[in-house]
Formats: structure tokens, sequence, C-alpha cells
């Protein structure tokens, strides 16, 4: 018998807002209705990360955990797990070298084999941010599930705070689980956010 997903994995649309300049990443999560329904606090400058998710601020229930495999590593991966049932979910990997110029990861499934893509929107959108606009041009992000995309990630433009939206609605078919879309959006804000804060 399958394990229920947690009803917080459920909704179309999230909004990830990150605390811009602080020693700890606070991170939390909104459904649609402006609610808080997740929070995760990671300490900044970590050798390797390991980044959990609580139901709220209390941290008192953990519902998911985001630990990169390796210490350091130019096409890290990082494995996404349901801390409730402590299982395995899939796994999300950069693409070290095509990353430089535009940002990309390959979405994995639990048994680690390449079921899509995140990739950033446009190319030379994505030369601009890196060589001349920095954070003044917010990252707008796809993800795809097979060659059917399945998620749009994209960034507000706010100068006190990181925020990004989060848009599964396409996903009718729920071909993409949220909780890699979740994991997705929480290492954006951490991993693509270091380069533009």
């Amino acid at each position: 018998m399958e394990n229920a997903v947690n009803p917080i994995f459920q909704f179309p649309t999230y909004l990830l807002k990150r605390q811009a300049i602080a020693l700890t990443g606070k991170f939390r999560f909104y459904d649609p209705a402006g609610q808080l329904v997740m929070f995760s606090e990671q300490k900044m400058f970590r050798l390797r990360e390991d980044i959990r998710v609580f139901s709220d601020e209390s941290k008192s229930q953990e519902v998911l955990s985001i630990k990169a495999r390796q210490i350091i590593d130019f096409s890290a991966a990082y494995d996404v797990v349901d801390s409730a049932y402590n299982q395995k979910v899939g796994a999300l990997r950069r693409r070290g070298l095509q990353s430089i110029l535009r940002d990309e990861w390959e979405v994995l499934d639990a048994s680690d084999n390449v079921i899509g893509k995140l990739f950033e929107d446009s190319m030379g959108l994505a030369l601009l941010r890196r060589f001349l606009a920095g954070s003044l041009l917010p990252q707008n992000y796809d993800m795809t599930v097979g060659e059917t995309r399945v998620a749009d990630l994209r960034q507000n433009f706010n100068l006190f705070r990181y925020e990004l939206n989060l848009d599964f609605s396409m996903d009718s078919a729920q071909r993409l689980d949220r909780r890699l879309g979740i994991a997705a959006g929480i290492l954006l804000a951490t991993v693509e956010g270091k380069q533009s804060s």
C-alpha cells in the first residue's frame, strides 16, 4: 500500500519567501490563500547542504529533507526524502558545465532515473543576469517530465527578499511529485540565490 502524501504538498501554487540578509536562511512557503504551510531554517556557509522543511515555524513536524550527496560538487545531486515515511521520492542533480551560462538541473526518480529537467527560461536572459543585470533581472525556470511542461518557477522582483512563485497548475495529470517541485524551489532559492545575492 502506498503512503498517503501530506496535504500540504497538494496545492497547485505556492509562494516561497526567503529573507535577503540573515545568518540563517529562513524559507517560508505560502499556499494560494496566503497561509503559511511550510518553513525551513538553514544555517548558512555549510560545506554540505542539509535542508530540513517543517510544517510550521515551531519546527515540531519535519515533512521533507533535502540533502547533498557530496560535500562540494560542481554537479551536485540532492536527495529529496519524505520525512514522515523516511522515503526517498527522488533527487535533483545540477548539470555543472551546462549551468555555467544557463542553469540546468536533472529531475530524478527514487531509483535515480532521469525523468525530467529544470532549466532557466532563456539563454539570452541567463547571460544578462550573469554579466550585467544580476538580481535586477528575476529568474524564470521551466520544469518538465519527459517532454511535458509541469511547472513554472518564477522569481518576483524584490530588493528586500527573495520571492519565488511555484506554479504546478498546468500539471493536471500529476506527472510531477510536488515534493520534488518544492525541493527544486528551495534549491533555487539556496544554490542559485547565492549567485544573485
